[in-house]
């Protein structure tokens, strides 16, 4: 059960066309556009943001991303006249639309709970409390230096399926230090063709991580 996501925007074009951005990216995730008035033109509808929260439930939490001040206002005041939550939980937040909510769609995608979607977004989230278990040979750290092959560079799209990628093992991954789980961490390092990329990960399946990232990042002709 992803997260849902709605984006609330004054303009409903935005609105989807985020979705429509984000999709790309996360296709099993619920985005909702909830974008301009109930008349078609440009502000917010209280009406609208109530009917895409249900919309976008599906038992893992929604989370709203809004465009501007008073649509991040319409969005908390929607979620007061809720009459009951989302099973999963509910929160506003009030970061880029475009950015926060491509990451925070990646982040649903991979299966994150509701807390670890709104720190992808740029969120103030808390950190969940570290585990602390017994060490073994089998949680060293791995590292591999490979150079990255995509012509393009570690844009959006390829950023994305990194993040994919290393959520799928039980292991902490970095890359050239930047945390693998964040695609806007990723995608601030702005690497380009042929440059130099350390994957390190440290956890029960640091190894079998650092060994699928490696090779996506050195391309399929590897």
């Amino acid at each position: 059960m992803p997260v849902g996501l709605v984006f609330v925007s004054h303009s409903a074009r935005i609105a989807e066309g985020v979705v429509e951005l984000a999709a790309q990216m996360a296709p099993t995730v619920p985005l909702v556009a909830a974008g301009g008035t109930d008349d078609g033109g440009i502000g917010t509808s209280y009406d609208r943001v109530l009917a895409a929260i249900g919309e976008a439930d599906r038992g893992g939490g929604v989370l709203l991303i809004g465009d501007l001040g008073s649509a991040i206002l319409t969005a908390e005041t929607a979620v007061d006249l809720l009459d009951e939550e989302p099973a999963g939980g509910v929160r506003v937040l009030d970061v880029p639309i475009v950015e926060g909510g491509v990451a925070a769609a990646v982040a649903a995608e991979s299966g994150a709970d509701l807390d670890a979607v709104a720190r992808a977004a740029g969120g103030d989230a808390p950190e969940p409390a570290p585990e602390a278990p017994a060490a073994t040979e089998a949680d060293a750290p791995a590292e591999a230096v490979v150079a990255l092959a995509d012509p393009e560079g570690l844009h959006a799209r390829p950023a994305a399926a990194l993040v994919r990628l290393a959520a799928r093992f039980d292991a902490r991954v970095t890359v050239n230090g930047a945390d693998a789980s964040s695609l806007l961490r990723v995608i601030a390092l702005g690497l380009r063709h042929g440059e130099r990329v350390v994957v390190r990960a440290e956890g029960a399946q640091a190894g079998e991580a650092v060994a699928a990232v490696a090779e996506l990042l050195r391309g399929p002709a590897a």
